[in-house]
């Protein structure tokens, strides 16, 4: 048999193995001539010969695009990662020094927290009092009654905030009940339902911020305080679930009338502002996307109305804004009563005066089963009593009166911010966190001017002590930098409220944004804004954890719905 022949198969199964031909030494002395296969050729050919496929364009923006999106999710996580890290390992903390200022500061609010986040608290002795030991993140806490959000997501615990500071902080949690500006002391009582040997003491300070809020206006109305669920603390969202389940199961009661049933599931929200709008608008959803489906016997006698004394609700937003929030509120047939002043409040009913379009006012009485009272401010009595002690204050009314640093006007060394402080600007957490965070950067240059006029003393001293001229002129140099320092870090700008917008739900998934933009205003509203509303809601959050619990509560309610539970 040929050779060629004898060992075809094996030069055959070698191409295909390895794509190219390898022949032993015997075979080629007998004259076998493998024949070129298509893998052999390629095997072997020139690279010049070879057809290059052209590359697919088709695709290359979705490939790029997905690999920017796998590079930021794992940025993200890795920051995310880091932030939880950090949160749950704080650092060691340095002492106090007894040599440095004591500064007090009284109450956990937008202000006082902003103080307190951007303060560098190496400067000082730093002490916090506030009757509670957590800041409240107020814009989502109408969500909380109705159970989108759970109360302890908006909830930061103090203890959290001042353990991340550089140098400790002391915390007590107590209502300051007298600041003695004479003395320079701040009395302080203990709330704690688990009395301790010391009920009431005293804390001296050097320098005091008082951040301690406003309570709420009854405007002297008869009955409002008896009667009236608030909305401003966290206590005042579980009484309103408490009494809104109440109602509602009340209303379902064996034998009740139906007149008794109607007025029993008429909530009454009095406050066209932010507060009473975003709740009027949570309430109905609750009702619209749970209540009705798990209680269907109340799906014809629920209703929520809005009482507002101006001519419209929401009177900080364009024309534009009010129209579509009214409108919206009529779709959702939530009944929206402008012009009408409550004169007179009892358990079961509100007496208002009602001012019709020609002018005539007439009383008229409004059956609830659930009022909640969400609109004005008043003076705390803590502030009240320091306004006596100051004749500058005596024809203050909203509250102490500052000047362009948010000095109390007849002390030295009192700053105050916030609802308690009467500026020209409105009683908002925008205003007061930007008032916290200017008296931050103040009392950090204070403290950098106290260092930098320390060392200017000391350089003076050595100058008048030193005989060479080379060592003297040396010394005025620098002598005349810490100067110029000086005038630098002195050369603080008195505050200016810079306002970024206003935002309120309006339910439906709808919200409503009047932003500041450039030299004029963006105005707009719908479902959109609603997703730049929750957007700017998270990120206003002072921490991580509490978007992320924010951001679990918002799916659980989307996959599971609102609990209808009463507690």
């Amino acid at each position: 048999m040929n050779a060629a022949v004898r060992f075809q198969p094996l030069a055959s199964a070698l191409v295909a193995r390895n794509s190219r031909l390898i022949v032993p030494r015997q075979i080629i002395r007998q004259g076998f001539k493998p024949e070129p296969t298509q893998s052999f050729r390629r095997g072997f050919a020139s690279d010049a010969t070879i057809p290059r496929p052209k590359p697919r364009k088709r695709f290359r923006t979705l490939r790029i695009a997905w690999r920017l999106t796998l590079g930021l999710t794992f940025l993200g996580t890795g920051w995310l990662a880091y932030s939880i890290y950090e949160t749950r390992f704080p650092r060691e903390q340095i002492e106090p020094d007894p040599a440095k200022k004591t500064l007090v500061i009284l109450g956990s609010g937008w202000g006082s927290v902003a103080l307190l986040k951007k303060l560098d608290t190496e400067n000082y002795n730093v002490v916090i009092i506030s009757p509670r030991n957590f800041f409240l993140f107020t814009p989502l806490l109408p969500s909380c009654p109705t159970g989108t959000v759970e109360h302890r997501s908006i909830m930061e615990p103090l203890r959290h905030i001042i353990r991340h500071k550089k140098a400790s902080v002391k915390f007590y949690e107590a209502e300051a009940t007298k600041i003695d500006n004479e003395r320079r002391v701040v009395v302080i009582n203990d709330l704690s339902d688990v009395k301790g040997d010391v009920h009431q003491t005293e804390v001296p300070f050097d320098y005091l911020v008082v951040g301690v809020g406003a309570e709420n206006a009854t405007f002297g109305i008869p009955g409002v305080r008896e009667h009236a669920c608030f909305l401003k603390e966290i206590n005042d969202a579980h009484k309103i679930r408490k009494t809104v389940m109440d109602c509602i199961e009340t209303a379902m009661f064996k034998n009740q009338t139906q007149e008794e049933k109607e007025r029993l599931l008429h909530m009454v929200v009095v406050g066209g502002g932010p507060t009473g709008v975003e709740f009027a608008a949570e309430l109905q959803d609750f009702f619209e996307d749970d209540l009705k489906k798990w209680i269907p016997d109340i799906a014809d006698d629920f209703h929520v109305t809005l009482v507002e004394a101006l001519p419209n609700v929401l009177p900080m937003f364009s024309k534009t804004l009010i129209e579509y929030t009214e409108k919206t509120f009529k779709d959702e047939k939530i009944s929206v009563r402008t012009k009408t002043m409550v004169k007179n409040v009892t358990d079961k009913h509100i007496e208002a005066e009602v001012t019709h379009p020609d002018g005539r006012k007439e009383l008229q009485r409004i059956p609830y089963g659930c009022l909640v009272w969400a609109t004005g401010n008043a003076v705390r009595q803590v502030v009240r009593d320091l306004m006596s002690q100051l004749p500058q204050q005596k024809n203050s009314r909203r509250g102490l009166a500052v000047n362009e640093y948010l000095v109390v006007d007849g002390t030295d060394g009192i700053w105050a911010l916030g609802d308690c402080s009467a500026t020209k600007y409105a009683p908002t957490a925008q205003v007061a966190s930007q008032q916290g965070a200017f008296l931050a950067r103040l009392f950090n240059s204070m403290a950098r001017t106290q260092a930098l006029e320390s060392e200017l003393d000391h350089l003076e001293e050595l100058s008048a002590q030193t005989t060479a001229q080379e060592d003297r002129e040396s010394l005025e140099r620098e002598i005349q930098k810490k100067g110029k320092a000086i005038r630098r870090v002195k050369q603080l700008s008195p505050f200016e409220y810079s306002h970024q917008g206003s935002l309120a739900y309006i339910g439906m998934e709808r919200a409503v944004a009047d932003i500041t933009w450039f030299n004029g205003n963006l105005a707009s509203g719908g479902s959109l804004t609603y997703l730049f509303w929750r957007s700017a809601y998270l990120s206003m959050c002072f921490a991580t954890r509490n978007r992320v619990l924010v951001l679990m509560d918002w799916i659980k309610v989307k996959v599971f719905g609102r609990d209808v539970s009463r507690e």
